[in-house]
């Protein structure tokens, strides 16, 4: 035979008699939570501590008589199992309910752990049988409920009363409710961090694909007066952002461009007029995005912001195609390396020991040839396997497997020439762990002038 659910319940009780039997530190806490409620408390017990006594309007140090219950409205046994069992056979006599703390077998109602914010109550319950779960789930709660609730409160309590005159079903009100959140927030009672004006969100567009944008990151884009965004940005991230100017100023290769500095006053006069401002940026804000520069300029000036993370290129373009950039026995560490001119990578693939690590080069499809020779001159193998992969998360994206040495010595055709490209190197890739294919491949020719296959 099944338990019985319990049935929840809220209590008043403010102004009426609730006796306590115990005196020790679980009758104390106890105590405290029922004086918080406004309850008129009646302690008894041979010995009572001074917490539990200083709450309490009438204070029986003796042992407990089943008389002590006539009259109350509720009981606690905080004793011994004994007592405790004493008190419940009283409570039932008078049709009372009794919570028995961390004696189940003996009690008829269950306290919760509660969470209170903004004038909601949340509680929860495990029946007496597991209250360090029901604290731990507590926490939990109380960590994803919005921090304005008390906002929420009160606009459901004006349009409650709006309803009621109105006559407006209660099976009706809820969506109703739903639509002026929504509309409040600008997104959903989900938005529960929708920010200040004037403020700043330097946020990660991840690879391209909007459903790799974090949650954050939709939401921060849905409540946006102004975007700033990216070369590469996906026309469909830009459609989140409905209410938003958008504005392009990214930088491509050989092609005019917003200045760095420009970007970042632009940042900063829009902010200080009190605009909520998305610097889109592409991968992660963080990793060769300028994103630090930005950061600093926006704290010179004093305008609050944020940085909202993003999948980097250098992890989800592998991934995306399959190729782990560390793998048990192939690969304990990868390095990350921005390929587009020498002085850049060069002191860094110098560094490298060959085959030690993955190495992910990042904007170096057109230094490839030169990568390709300075890891070979450095040791590398001409057979070690390698990978270009172009378009990561579009939908025209593309991939060539080789070798080191046919990195260098291979020209890509020419529809594949103006995506984002990644270079990886190193034995894991010549792995291949996806389901189908994630990428179609590209044919290369070698290079006319190739010195080395």
């Amino acid at each position: 035979m099944s338990t019985p659910e319990l049935f929840p319940l809220f209590a008043k009780l403010a102004g009426r008699r609730v006796v306590i039997v115990g005196g020790g530190a679980m009758a104390t806490a106890r105590a405290k939570q029922l004086a918080a409620a406004g309850a008129r408390l009646t302690v008894v017990a041979p010995e009572v501590s001074d917490g539990a006594a200083a709450l309490a309007e009438v204070v029986l140090r003796r042992p407990f008589e089943p008389r002590d219950l006539d009259g109350t409205w509720f009981a606690v046994a905080a004793a011994t199992a004994a007592v405790n069992r004493a008190v419940a056979d009283a409570a039932e006599e008078r049709r009372i309910l009794v919570n028995a703390v961390d004696d189940p077998d003996c009690a008829t109602a269950y306290t919760a752990g509660v969470v209170r914010r903004g004038g909601a109550t949340v509680a929860i319950s495990t029946a007496g049988r597991a209250p360090a779960l029901a604290g731990l789930l507590r926490e939990a709660i109380d960590a994803v409920l919005p921090r304005d609730l008390g906002a929420w409160m009160d606009l459901a309590e004006g349009e409650r009363s709006g309803w009621k005159r109105a006559g407006v079903p209660l099976a009706t009100r809820r969506p109703m409710l739903l639509q002026k959140l929504n509309a409040l927030y600008g997104g959903g009672p989900e938005t529960s961090t929708r920010l200040p004006p004037g403020f700043v969100s330097l946020v990660g567009a991840g690879p391209g694909d909007a459903g790799l944008l974090t949650r954050r990151a939709a939401e921060r884009l849905a409540e946006a007066d102004l975007v700033l965004y990216d070369a590469l940005t996906d026309g469909e991230v830009l459609k989140l952002a409905p209410r938003a100017h958008c504005f392009y100023v990214g930088k491509r290769a050989g092609t005019p461009s917003v200045s760095q500095r420009s970007i970042e006053r632009l940042l900063v006069k829009a902010a200080r007029r009190g605009q909520r401002v998305v610097r889109l940026k592409c991968g992660d804000p963080f990793v060769f995005c300028r994103g630090g520069e930005e950061a600093q300029a926006l704290a010179a000036a004093g305008v609050p912001f944020e940085v909202v993370p993003g999948v980097s290129s250098s992890i989800a373009a592998p991934a995306l195609a399959g190729i782990p950039v560390t793998h048990r026995g192939l690969a304990a560490g990868f390095a990350v390396v921005s390929g587009h001119s020498e002085r850049s990578y060069g002191p860094i693939l110098d560094g490298v020991a060959p085959g030690s690590l993955t190495l992910v080069i990042l904007m170096g499809i057109g230094e490839r040839a030169g990568i390709s020779a300075r890891l070979r001159e450095r040791g590398w193998r001409d057979d070690t396997p390698a990978a270009v992969l172009l378009g990561a998360s579009s939908s025209g994206s593309a991939s060539w497997r080789g070798t080191l040495a046919e990195l260098g010595s291979t020209v890509l055709p020419e529809e594949a020439a103006h995506l984002p490209g990644t270079i990886v190197v190193g034995s894991v890739a010549g792995l291949s762990l996806v389901s189908g294919h994630a990428t179609q491949p590209v044919e290369a020719t070698p290079r006319a002038d190739a010195q080395r296959a």
